[in-house]
C-alpha cells in the first residue's frame, strides 16, 4: 500500500470523482444462508478528467459471520480491474487489505477536512495539537485507522472499547507504539466516547443496531460511523448540525432495504463537501461512508 498520505489523497480523489463522471449504482445484494449472511456486487466507472485515467471494475464481496466459528475471516472478497477501453480482465485483487485501507483513509479525508475547518477553542477540533479519540470496535478496522489518525492528529489520546478486552487492550498497544500521547480500553462503548472530540465507531453487523444512546455523545464532536447503524442511533443523524454520507444514493437504497431505519436524508457527501469547501459548522457532525466500488478500484 501507499504511504498513509497517499492513501488519504486517493481516497479524497475517489470522493471528489464521484461528484464528477462516475457511474456507481447501489451495491447489488443476496443473502445467502445461514441468517446475517450476505454477498455484494459493486460496480463502478469512472472516465476521468483531464490526463487522468478511466476505470472500469467491481468489487465481490461475501459476509458470513458464522465463519468464525470454525476458523475463518467473516469477510472475503476480490476486486476485478478490466480494461476501460477494451473491458479484458486485467487483474484480480485480494480485497481485504484494499478494503480495510481505503475505508481507513475516507474516515481520514473527513477527519482531515473538519479538524483543520473547526474553529477554537481547543476543545473543538482545530489545526492546533492533538484530540481525544474514541474507537467502538477493535477489530480490523481500527487496526487500519490507527496510521490515519497518527498521521493526521499526532499525539491525540485514545480510548478504545470492544466486547472482547484482550483485543481492545492490543490495538491500544498498537497506538502507544505509534506515537499516541495515551491508550486505554474502556469497559462499555458508552464511558469509551464520553467527553471524545473524535469518535468512531466500527462494530461487526448483526444483533441489536443504534445501540448507543444519543445522549452519551458530545456536542462538539465528530462522529465518523464505519459500521452503518450499528452504533449511532437515528436521533443523532437527525440532531446534527451536519450529515455527510459518501455516496447518496447509495445511502438510500440501503436505508430502503431497512438499514438506517429513521435516518434522515443527508445534508450532502462527502465529496460534495470537498468540493465546495463546506466549513464545519458548531456541534456534532456525523459522517456514515457505506464503501463505495469505486474507492476500492481507486485503491487496487
Amino acid at each position: 500500500m501507499p504511504a498513509v498520505g497517499d492513501r488519504i489523497e486517493l481516497a479524497r480523489y475517489a470522493m471528489t470523482s464521484l461528484v464528477g463522471d462516475a457511474e456507481l449504482p447501489p451495491k447489488l445484494a443476496v443473502h445467502p444462508r445461514p441468517d446475517g449472511s450476505f454477498a455484494h456486487a459493486m460496480p463502478g466507472s469512472l472516465r476521468g478528467a483531464g490526463a487522468a485515467p478511466d476505470l472500469l471494475g467491481m468489487k465481490w464481496v461475501a459476509g458470513f459471520p458464522t465463519n468464525t466459528t470454525a476458523g475463518l475471516p467473516a469477510i472475503h472478497g476480490t476486486v476485478v480491474l478490466n480494461d476501460p477501453l477494451t473491458g479484458v480482465p486485467l487483474a484480480m485483487v485480494d480485497a481485504g487489505p484494499v478494503t480495510s485501507h481505503r475505508t481507513a483513509a475516507v474516515s481520514g479525508v473527513a477527519i482531515d477536512l473538519w479538524a483543520h475547518a473547526r474553529p477554537r477553542p481547543v476543545s473543538q477540533f482545530t489545526t492546533a495539537g492533538p484530540v481525544d479519540i474514541a474507537m467502538v470496535g477493535a477489530g480490523v478496522q481500527a487496526r487500519s485507522h490507527l496510521p490515519v489518525l497518527a498521521h493526521l492528529l499526532p499525539g491525540s489520546s485514545l480510548v478504545v472499547h470492544d466486547r472482547h478486552p484482550e483485543r481492545a487492550e492490543a490495538v491500544c498497544r498498537s497506538a502507544l507504539e505509534g506515537g499516541f500521547r495515551a491508550a486505554r480500553w474502556a469497559s462499555d462503548a458508552e464511558s469509551a466516547i464520553e467527553g471524545a472530540d473524535l469518535v468512531i465507531t466500527m462494530l461487526p453487523f448483526g444483533g441489536d443496531r443504534q445501540r448507543i444512546r444519543a445522549q452519551a455523545l458530545s456536542a462538539a464532536s465528530l462522529i465518523v460511523a464505519v459500521d452503518y447503524d450499528m452504533s449511532i442511533p437515528a436521533a443523532v443523524a437527525s440532531g446534527v448540525s451536519l450529515f455527510l454520507v459518501d455516496e447518496a444514493k447509495q445511502f438510500q437504497a440501503t436505508r430502503a432495504g431497512g438499514v438506517f431505519k429513521g435516518y434522515p436524508d443527508p445534508d450532502m457527501t462527502l465529496g460534495v463537501a470537498l468540493d465546495q469547501g463546506a466549513a464545519a459548522p458548531r456541534g456534532r457532525t456525523l459522517v456514515t461512508h457505506l464503501g463505495v466500488g469505486l474507492a476500492d478500484l481507486v485503491f487496487a
